[in-house]
């Protein structure tokens, strides 16, 4: 199926529900977004926009940029995702790398449009989807007069739908290529993992343009309505889970941990949630523990990435009760077990399958993994395998029962002193302390060690702890071997655009003046 028949679905079983509720409580029903659709590709055929051809979207989370997103689709088009949170450069890379050739936008984001069609003159139709732009047409404007149906094109399972991009935290972005067959099957996973035992409630309050645009378009068939915020706003994110009974709702751990530093997190109704999913990163078990306290037997794990969309692993609500209920604890720092779709193991450099237990990258294959790298087969047989695995890059282990273990990412494994040392098992227990509200674990120059274990810590607001504290709790847990040389106490940790801890940027500032990096 392709992306708009999962929402002409929905509107067919659920025409008068409300597809999205925005920032003011205005509803626009299925029925309702699919006519806008089908103006807005009527109009955007009619400037000389048609199938195949490539689409994006330059918005903070918003109706509008909804409406534009099932007009792309309803043309035939293929969608470009931009993060509103990007750096202008970086988008223009991406508008120019993926090939984007049509741009609906917000205006707050006016003030870049003039650089966009300087630096992208492959874009030739620019529409601002809240108001007149400078030299822009509004959304309203541009669809006005064009009414009825666009005729309809055919179903092709490997048809192009959407050029994602990789995180960009350790070089320019990649061109991930999404076929319909992708996204049919990441549909599948979702609604085999997560069943909808009634129209679900999706507050969008990540960006639309990762994994919560993501859950948006994956309950599209089912009636989802999203609620739709412009970020993650507190408390005004967990009133609106009991204004609006809320079923659905994800977050990137970082978030998770803001919300549960909330004086007022306690205050509030969480009995709607049937699902709060959490992925992008690890997340501490300490946190992941009290979350389950106050949001109740809700949280949810899914692993995934870019080029192997969201749900390549799945952990249940219900396996995150067992595993504490059974004393098994330790299951709570693994991302649970491998799809029903999706196939996960662990392989070694010279692509061997690994024992259980057995620390390596972590593959993936099936129907699931991307078509390749836009325009970059270089990149794309990099990690791909003789035997069609997908290299995910993710340096892990998978147990005896199949739970898969993420230990780190390949390139983030430090050495020291000949030992390797795996960053997130070290930020693991700095999480525990109560006063730490979230820390990254690099690799430093050292002559004696080549690299030294160190700690960079963001403290919950208000809280004062030393660096003996944080080491001392290491060493108790972990050894001397792995624990920190120096702890350096930040305000804010730097972050990309979709929450996840930029090391990178950390690794910059102390590596800063040599030549080498490792």
């Amino acid at each position: 199926m392709r992306v708009i028949d999962f929402f002409d679905r929905g509107v067919l079983m659920h025409p008068q529900r409300a597809f999205m509720i925005d920032e003011e409580g205005t509803e626009t029903t299925y029925i309702e977004a699919q006519v806008l659709s089908h103006r807005t590709a009527l109009a955007m055929h009619s400037v000389g926009f048609s199938q195949k051809k490539k689409a994006a979207i330059y918005s903070p989370n918003h109706p509008g940029a909804f409406n534009a997103l099932l007009g792309i689709y309803r043309s035939g088009g293929i969608w470009v995702p931009i993060n509103a949170r990007n750096a202008i450069n970086e988008n223009c890379y991406i508008l120019n790398n993926n090939g984007a050739e049509f741009l609906f936008y917000h205006s707050e984001f006016e003030p870049h449009i003039d650089k966009i069609r300087s630096e992208c003159p492959n874009i030739k139709s620019f529409v601002c989807i809240d108001k007149q732009g400078d030299s822009a047409p509004s959304y309203k404007t541009f669809i006005d007069g064009h009414e009825g149906v666009l005729a309809g094109f055919p179903d092709n399972p490997k048809e192009i739908c959407g050029i994602f991009s990789s995180g960009g935290t350790t070089g320019k972005p990649k061109g991930i290529v999404w076929t319909n067959d992708v996204f049919e099957t990441m549909v599948a996973e979702w609604m085999l993992n997560m069943p909808c035992k009634q129209p679900p409630v999706h507050l969008c309050a990540a960006p639309m343009t990762h994994a919560a645009g993501v859950v948006a378009l994956s309950m599209m068939g089912h009636g989802a309505t999203n609620v739709i915020m412009s970020g993650v706003e507190l408390p005004k994110l967990m009133q609106n889970i009991e204004k609006y009974n809320v079923t659905h709702l994800f977050l990137p751990p970082t978030a998770i941990y803001i919300m549960l530093a909330h004086p007022e997190v306690r205050t509030y109704d969480y009995s709607s949630l049937e699902y709060f999913v959490y992925a992008a990163a690890p997340m501490s078990v300490e946190k992941l523990k009290e979350a389950i306290d106050v949001f109740g037997p809700v949280m949810t794990q899914t692993y995934g990435q870019a080029e192997a969309p969201m749900i390549c692993t799945f952990f249940s609500r219900e396996d995150h009760v067992e595993s504490i209920e059974s004393n098994k604890a330790h299951r709570l720092s693994s991302c649970g077990q491998q799809g029903l779709l999706t196939s996960v193991e662990i392989m070694d450099d010279d692509d061997n399958i690994l024992q259980a237990n057995k620390s390596g990258e972590i593959v993936v294959r099936g129907r699931l993994v991307m078509a390749g790298y836009y325009n970059d087969k270089g990149a794309t047989e990099e990690v791909t395998t003789s035997s069609g695995w997908h290299r995910t890059g993710d340096i892990g282990f998978k147990d005896e029962d199949g739970y898969i273990y993420i230990r780190d990412r390949k390139k983030d494994m430090i050495i020291s002193g000949g030992f390797n040392i795996f960053p997130s098992e070290v930020e693991q227990v700095i999480w525990t302390h109560p006063s730490v509200q979230d820390c990254a674990v690099i690799g430093t120059p050292d002559d004696k060690w080549g690299e030294a274990v160190t700690a960079v810590v963001e403290l919950k607001s208000g809280k004062m702890i030393n660096e003996s504290q944080i080491i001392d709790i290491c060493k108790q847990e972990l050894g001397s071997v792995k624990a920190p040389k120096a702890v350096h106490f930040w305000d804010e940790l730097p972050r990309s655009a979709v929450g996840k801890v930029r090391k990178k940027d950390i690794r910059d500032y102390f590596w800063e003046g040599f030549d080498r990096r490792i």
